[in-house]
């Protein structure tokens, strides 16, 4: 076991990276922020632009030198802005994304209650609404943009999308890159036909003769080529109205290359995550920032990393390897790990057991086989087999609150199983889209099901009619890993690759955007304190840090 303070890392300086730091403003002299809100109280200020106007959706935020926990809102229509209650201590200010303008930090700020700060005066990088294409800029881009910015076709950009897309990693990740078309089809190669994150094993059928594959290899060789130039960028709107009513919390954590997963909170107020890339689970203490670690046991000649994480109404926590095919329980008051590995009939270092859900008996749900399996937790047996008659597996596995149902859905298809617990009834039902790619979600209170789309939809069955409904959301080129209802019947989901988490009310048909600080809102599993009012959102953003949302209203 190995316990860690939280440590600044590359990741979460993206405008300090390519920024100045600013000179000292006169203090704004308009009245204070003071919403009385009593989850705010802390530093505040205003943003205004050179020519006088205030600014609303500026990302406004400080960085406690002690831990380097982040801590983001955002102005609202009066270029006003308020921080939560904050540790006394030495901070730095800075504007998150900036994009439009030209980047603000300011080092060694002082906090010690509801400070005064200075205003923030922050000057346009372009007259115009198109932004010029530096390396600056292109660093804060979300996916979406990227696309939004790219030429190309309809079906080009769909490909891609659908593709490349479904939460591996992100966009950036292949347009920061430029090769020419032999090179995009080695990549592609690798990327499509080999199994799983890992890319070690060969998948037995290859995609590499498909009509797709040869038109996304000549599309990425004609704007991500060598000698491709990018033309100046439209960006998405920064947020406004009740998107800018939000605190936004960014634990970075102590490894890199981590490619965290899923994210579960113990009854203790701890969140649990794991890594794809390392054989640590970590516990993060939100009130100080530390991180304890606790080192799974190794499975020779399987690349380290967990899947899932669960923690149960006994505080154990249990943990997936989905290289290695292991399903683990932790007792974390001794550190003690026990170990079942189940038999998958899938090569190690392949995808074989991933995304368990376990009921309030203690039952853990997975499909293997062409079917779903019962297995006993205590015993790592299979004690229940419900076959399939179309469905081969399924990423997800959800239990509705009652233990009624069983749902999961098949990726790259518009397939969703559907299982009576009661009476063995095992049911495949069909997405009114093509290819919808049902991935993970969750069961609402009123025994719905629901699910993201990594097609760019927001799935829900109802269990009862058999009927199951599509939501699109108001960004372009996103996709969903997953959806997850809170106590009041919303949804929340990461928009991955645009840099946003959604929050929707199926009854009025609204969505809410809350703009990251980072360009990116990687989610691939929420974790939802429904003990809060408002609730309290969490997820671990694959690329290395833990995220808490608390919405105002």
């Amino acid at each position: 076991m190995k316990t860690f303070g939280i440590r600044r890392q590359g990741m979460m300086l993206l405008a300090i990276l390519f920024g100045t730091v600013t000179g000292l403003f006169a203090p704004w002299r308009a009245a204070e922020a003071q919403s009385g809100h009593p989850m705010l109280g802390g530093p505040r200020g205003v943003t205004r632009a050179v020519t006088g106007e205030p600014l609303e959706g500026i990302l406004v935020q400080l960085i406690a030198q002690t831990n380097a926990i982040r801590t983001t809102v955002v102005s609202n229509e009066a270029g006003q802005y308020e921080f939560p209650k904050l540790a006394a201590g030495t901070y730095t200010l800075r504007v998150a994304k900036p994009l439009e303008f030209q980047p603000y930090v300011r080092e060694g700020v002082q906090i010690n209650g509801a400070n005064q700060l200075p205003a923030i005066v922050l000057e346009r990088v372009a007259r115009g609404e198109l932004l010029p294409p530096t390396p600056e800029i292109a660093a804060q881009l979300t996916g979406a943009e990227w696309l939004m910015n790219l030429p190309g076709t309809g079906q080009e950009k769909r490909i891609f999308n659908w593709t490349c897309g479904g939460g591996c990693h992100n966009y950036q990740q292949v347009f920061r890159n430029r090769f020419d078309e032999q090179g995009w089809r080695l990549m592609l190669d690798r990327m499509l036909n080999y199994a799983g994150s890992p890319l070690i094993n060969r998948r037995p059928e290859s995609r590499s003769d498909s009509e797709d594959f040869n038109i996304l290899a000549r599309w990425l060789a004609r704007v991500r080529g060598p000698d491709s130039k990018d033309t100046p960028f439209q960006v998405l709107p920064r947020a406004r109205g009740i998107g800018t009513r939000v605190i936004v919390t960014e634990y970075e954590l102590p490894r890199t290359l981590l490619a965290p997963h899923d994210v579960h909170g113990d009854s203790k107020g701890n969140i649990w995550y794991t890594p794809h890339r390392s054989p640590y689970v970590g516990r993060l203490d939100p009130r100080t920032g530390v991180v304890t670690e606790f080192r799974v046991p190794d499975t020779p000649g399987a690349l380290p990393g967990t899947h899932r994480i669960w923690v149960d109404q006994n505080d154990i926590v249990w943990a997936s390897e989905n290289w290695a095919h292991n399903l683990n329980r932790l007792d974390p008051a001794t550190g003690q790990w026990r170990q079942f590995h189940m038999e998958t009939g899938i090569p190690t270092n392949s995808p074989g057991f991933s995304n368990f859900a376990m009921d309030a008996q203690g039952y853990v749900y997975e499909t293997l086989f062409d079917a779903v399996v019962k297995i006993d937790s205590k015993t790592g047996q299979i004690v229940g087999r419900y076959p399939f008659d179309r469905i081969s597996s399924t990423y997800d596995n959800m239990v509705s609150n009652d233990g009624r149902y069983w749902s999961g859905g098949q990726s790259g298809t518009n397939l969703i199983g559907l299982l009576d617990l009661q009476t063995g009834k095992v049911e495949e039902l069909e997405t009114p889209s093509v290819i919808s790619g049902p991935a993970r979600g969750a069961f609402d209170r009123e025994g719905n099901a629901w699910f993201g789309g990594r097609g760019g939809r927001i799935l829900k069955l109802d269990p009862k009619t058999k009927r199951i409904t599509e939501y699109a959301p108001p960004i372009p080129y996103v996709a969903f890993y997953e959806a997850h209802p809170d106590k009041n019947g919303e949804i929340w989901a990461g928009a991955l690759h645009g840099g946003r988490f959604l929050r929707f009310d199926p009854r009025t048909d609204r969505w809410v955007q809350y703009v990251m600080p980072e360009p990116f809102s990687h989610d691939r599993r929420t974790w939802i304190d429904n003990s809060t009012t408002p609730v309290t959102v969490w997820y671990v953003d694959h690329n290395g840090y833990l995220v808490r949302i608390q919405p105002l209203e």
